[in-house]
């Protein structure tokens, strides 16, 4: 997951890897404390939630607001899933 986020933010050095892996960690958190209880990086709609979250927190100031409403508004798709609810594939 972590090299896949950092091509989503287009680094090619590791220098960052910390924060990119607390802010993993962080949308993983969220997530669950917001009821979705299945977090499987290889689900893809996971894998957007977090390249989304991690968009709206890693610096992009001009468009901080923007992410933060789209992964809002995934958040909120899966949370309305009982498959990602349940946490059972």
């Amino acid at each position: 997951m972590l090299e896949d986020v950092r091509k989503v933010l287009k680094l090619s050095t590791e220098a960052l890897d910390g924060e990119i892996i607390d802010l993993i960690n962080a949308c993983e958190a969220d997530l669950k404390l917001s009821g979705i209880n299945l977090f499987d990086t290889d689900d893809p709609l996971i894998r957007r939630a977090v390249f989304t979250y991690v968009k709206a927190n890693f610096g992009y100031e001009d468009s901080n607001d923007r992410f933060l409403r789209d992964y809002t508004v995934q958040k909120l798709a899966l949370r309305e899933s009982k498959l990602y609810r349940e946490g059972v594939l």
